[in-house]
């Protein structure tokens, strides 16, 4: 007890710089690791309360420059460091933070910029996410004023730095997501402060909030040379507050004159269109259907009137030709027709009952009935003989 009483008076507060190894988190929230440099170790313990407001991540193999007092554990005789306060050595505890942070979401593609989201060529309903008492929503509002008499913005308060603000600005973009009205963008902003102000837009939860919001998301953190992790996530980031009210809304009076310009292009293209027309009706007009009407209906009743008389004659021609034709084919099957033959004094001889037409006398036989057939008439007769 004498040799900690002696030590931890000789050396109530100390820096330390060395290399992290051995990391270790005890379930209770403490973090146990060592200290080293090429020379020597030191054994070093963060209890909870301290660890828990280290912003960076603690990894073996980081050097750190820290703070606090020695301490021996009587039952073992061993001495530790117990460290008040810590930073990384060549680089700010935020500024770590902040990379390892961003490093880490990276990879996740929640900065990918193929993930965000175009905003309405109109934006008329905004929530606000900010500090209702800030100077930004002031400022917002008043720009947004000037330019754009249409919106309707709805203020989602919320505390914006400070221990707890990331969940507070979290659960808002949540909340304004969850309201029943559809809105065309929601703007996270607040003004300008120092890194550690600004630190709440920078936590992970707000990220992962701005990631999840169904509505584009405009974020306007602190000045023009803040960058905050909400920046990077947002669909779309403003320098400023005011800056932020300028890219959502379009300013009336240059839409104005742009209007009125598109409307003179109307009236000078509906007077090109209207000359045009008349120009053609005009030639349309000299056409000589329209100058002579009655002219025109006369050469074409003459027209069809000469095609009426060529079909005639030749649909008579046509038919005075198949006429003879026809007489021609008569003629023939006239020529060729057993009628004639037998009207010049010849018959035709039949077998009964059978009717076999006889060209050989050899096919009959005394006894058997045969039907001649004359030119008019004819006569069943029975043969006698056969030669």
């Amino acid at each position: 007890m004498q040799l900690k009483e002696l030590v931890e008076s000789c050396f109530p507060a100390v820096w330390v710089v060395g290399e992290i190894s051995n990391l270790s988190r005890a379930q209770s929230g403490h973090i146990y690791l060592t200290l080293k440099d090429p020379g020597a170790q030191l054994p070093a313990v963060l209890w909870r309360s301290v660890a828990a407001k280290v912003r960076f991540e603690l990894r073996d193999g980081l050097e750190i420059i820290c703070f606090g007092y020695l301490d021996i554990h009587p039952p073992q005789g061993k001495y530790k460091l117990v460290i008040t306060h810590l930073e990384p050595r060549g680089i700010g505890a935020l500024e770590l933070a902040f990379r390892q942070l961003y490093e880490r979401l990276a990879k996740e593609g929640l900065f990918d910029p193929a993930r965000k989201r175009p905003l309405p060529r109109f934006v008329n309903r905004v929530v606000l996410v900010t500090s209702p008492a800030g100077a930004a929503v002031h400022d917002f509002l008043k720009i947004l004023s000037r330019r754009w008499l249409g919106g309707y913005v709805l203020v989602v308060p919320t505390r914006v730095q400070g221990e707890g603000a990331g969940e507070e600005i979290a659960a808002a973009i949540s909340t304004a997501n969850q309201l029943p009205e559809p809105f065309d963008c929601l703007v996270l902003t607040r003004g300008g402060g120092s890194a550690e102000d600004l630190w709440a837009f920078n936590e992970e939860v707000v990220v992962r909030a701005i990631v999840a919001s169904k509505i584009p998301v405009v974020s306007a953190v602190g000045h023009e040379i803040d960058v905050t992790l909400a920046d990077l996530a947002a669909d779309l980031r403003a320098l400023t507050p005011s800056e932020a009210a300028e890219r959502i809304s379009p300013d009336r009076y240059e839409l104005r004159g742009h209007l009125e310009q598109l409307v003179r292009r109307l009236h000078h293209a509906t007077r090109q269109m209207l000359r045009h027309a008349r120009f053609r009706l005009d030639v349309v007009a000299q056409a000589a259907p329209f100058r002579r009407p009655q002219e025109w209906i006369f050469q074409h009743s003459q027209r069809a009137d000469e095609l009426a008389e060529r079909l005639h004659r030749a649909s008579q021609l046509k038919l005075q030709q198949a006429r003879e034709k026809l007489s021609h084919l008569a003629s023939q099957l006239e020529a060729l027709s057993p009628l004639a033959v037998l009207a010049r004094g010849y018959s035709l001889t039949f077998t009964l009952p059978d009717r076999y037409l006889v060209r050989d006398a050899a096919i009959l036989s005394p006894g058997m009935l045969i039907e001649s057939r004359f030119a008019r008439g004819s006569a069943i007769s029975r043969v006698e003989k056969v030669e």
